[in-house]
């Protein structure tokens, strides 16, 4: 046993259970990491890309997708910490187009069939996801506002960075529909945070990843984290690939040469578009764990983040709300994370925190243990509950404690 309380014959049969996913081709590759007390074990198996491909590394760069939510959600409680923003402020100054908003009396009514809003969405809305507006497990035009919220390109469907406009023609798209629900009501996925990237960088006076670069991943050390990976490190970016639902064969879904994330996107999704390591994506995970700390220096307060990992939903809105069905009856909604809430596995450590991306990685950090867990694939998801590769990351992670 190390002296962080993991046992070496546990984490073995860990590397046994995650290589098993390689070798039955499942996955191409993976890399995982369990950090505890400082102490970190990282496992690379597989390759970047299904054929003839470079091995996996410690160093393969991901699409983070989802995963991008708690960074920005960071972001903003920094702005917060310096007045430049107020949780419960209204929106309206810094995002006119979300100014007296419109909602419609019924989700699956018509689009002009609307009410005024009660009040405006302030940035606890959109931290929250109550901003009464996003993303839904539904066909594409399932409903009148999901057809029209398609049409008009703001990011309804996976990460697709060349698909979307210029933020401030993304903002004024967005204010064409009305929305689905009144501000503060109800739980809704996604858009929140491609709002809040728009809102940071108006706040701040610089694009969103200048401002992320420069308060988060430059003081972090996250050096390949951002929203496009330059030339010289496109040999390290994975192919991302789905799940082909007729033929169930894994499909390229982006190509690392010439792909959507070989270039900066016209917008910056604050919800979905970064790339990252393992690596970097530990440093942020552990500033979490440290209560906003990085080594002797202080990115957030303690209470910021102790706020941010706080759930934040009434048992009202976690009746009504959630991606998959019964979730939050042990998880709740922080600011841009997930919260475990009561005990029903072995990996549910109430106070434990974090969140996934729906194109094959996963993080949590848990004060409890002292533990950050991160998985990294380069398959996306193929429904909102966690694929079998992930839950056996999360077992083999927890099972490993030895103390």
């Amino acid at each position: 046993m190390s002296t962080a309380g993991l046992s070496k014959a546990r984490l073995s049969r860990m590397h046994d259970v995650m290589a098993g996913y390689v070798e039955r081709g499942a996955v191409p590759g993976l890399v995982t990491l369990v950090s505890r007390r400082g102490e970190v074990h990282v496992d690379v198996i597989g390759t970047q890309a299904i054929g003839d491909s470079p091995p996996m590394r410690r160093g393969t760069i991901f699409r983070i997708s989802s995963m991008t939510k708690p960074i920005t959600a960071a972001a903003t409680m920094i702005l917060l910490e310096e007045c430049k923003v107020r949780l419960d402020e209204p929106v309206d100054a810094l995002l006119p187009e979300l100014a007296e908003r419109r909602v419609l009396k019924r989700f699956d009514g018509p689009l002009d069939d609307t009410v005024p809003a009660k009040r405006p969405i302030t940035v606890r809305d959109l931290l929250t996801f109550r901003m009464g507006f996003g993303q839904m497990m539904a066909p594409p035009d399932a409903y009148p506002i999901l057809k029209a919220a398609n049409e008009q390109q703001i990011g309804m469907g996976p990460p697709s960075p060349s698909s979307l406009p210029a933020p401030a023609e993304w903002m004024r798209r967005l204010g064409r529909l009305p929305l689905m629900h009144q501000p503060g009501e109800q739980w809704m996925y996604n858009t929140g945070s491609d709002v809040l990237g728009v809102l940071i960088a108006r706040a701040s006076g610089q694009p969103l990843e200048a401002f992320l670069r420069e308060r988060i991943f430059e003081p972090l050390g996250m050096r390949d984290t951002g929203f496009s990976v330059p030339a010289a490190s496109l040999d390290r970016l994975a192919t991302s690939y789905w799940t082909d639902p007729t033929s169930g064969k894994l499909t390229v879904y982006d190509e690392a040469e010439g792909g959507q994330w070989s270039r900066p996107p016209a917008f910056p999704s604050g919800s979905g578009g970064l790339v990252s390591t393992i690596d970097d994506y530990l440093a942020f995970g552990q500033m979490m764990l440290s209560q906003g700390k990085h080594k002797s220096l202080r990115v957030l307060s303690r209470l910021s983040v102790e706020t941010m990992t706080t759930d934040q939903l009434t048992p009202e809105q976690k009746a009504v709300s959630g991606l998959v069905p019964g979730y939050f009856d042990s998880h709740g909604w922080g600011f841009g994370v997930s919260v475990v809430t009561r005990r029903d596995a072995v990996a549910a450590v109430p106070g434990r925190f974090g969140w996934d991306g729906g194109l094959g990685t996963s993080w949590y950090s848990d004060p409890r243990e002292d533990m950050v867990t991160i998985l990294m694939t380069q398959l996306a998801w193929t429904s909102p509950s966690p694929p079998d590769v992930c839950l056996d990351f999360w077992t083999s992670a927890y099972q490993a404690i030895d103390d």
